[in-house]
């Protein structure tokens, strides 16, 4: 019989925990957002009197002078504390939780396409995994996609895949958040573009 996936009772973690990628030079990374959300997140952001930073993620091609790309792929949305962690539509202060007991999210029904496909992940443009650190993954030991009733989730990822594709040949580009722990010490984090690769 396939499971379907549920979040765990308490659990908040991927809306508040960011991870380094692909490396600790590039900084946290934020909720990925596509170009058609950035604007709905601001003003749902606007009409909560939530503070927002949304950052570039990925480019495309050579911009001016070659100091970024021609156009952006994707956006970040920036957690709310310096270390880029807590996502800042979450309600931490208030007493509501979600439905499964963790804490809620103001704008769960108009959330972005990347916390839709949660937990589901994709590296590469072909196979899709399931996040190593999700807690319902690690409790139920389950490591596979087709193991998970995920078609929403399967639905929302492969909307992120379609709109984040790069010609052949095409220079891409990754924006370092200079976002990352105190525990980091002095590490100078960068912020900006850094060219990546052709693809």
């Amino acid at each position: 019989m396939l499971k379907k996936f549920q979040c765990v009772e308490g659990c908040s973690d991927c809306c508040i925990n960011r991870e380094y990628f692909p490396s600790k030079e590039f900084g946290k990374i934020g909720v990925l957002l596509l170009p058609k959300e950035r604007k709905k997140i601001e003003q749902l952001a606007e009409a909560r009197k939530v503070e927002l930073k949304i950052l570039p993620r990925i480019g495309v091609g050579m911009g001016d002078k070659g100091a970024g790309p021609e156009s952006i792929l994707v956006y970040q949305l920036m957690g709310r504390e310096r270390d880029g962690s807590v996502c800042p539509f979450l309600e931490i202060d208030g007493s509501e939780r979600s439905p499964h007991g963790g804490t809620r999210c103001t704008i769960y029904d108009e959330r972005p396409a990347a916390c839709k496909a949660y937990p589901l992940v994709s590296i590469d443009p072909t196979i899709s995994t399931i996040d190593s650190k999700c807690s319902y993954c690690v409790s139920t030991n389950e490591n596979k996609v087709c193991n998970l009733g995920l078609s929403n989730e399967m639905e929302a990822l492969n909307e992120i895949m379609f709109s984040t594709r790069a010609d052949k040949g095409t220079r891409l580009w990754r924006y370092a958040t200079n976002v990352g722990d105190p525990s980091d010490g002095n590490m100078l984090l960068p912020e900006g573009w850094i060219e990546v690769q052709a693809t």
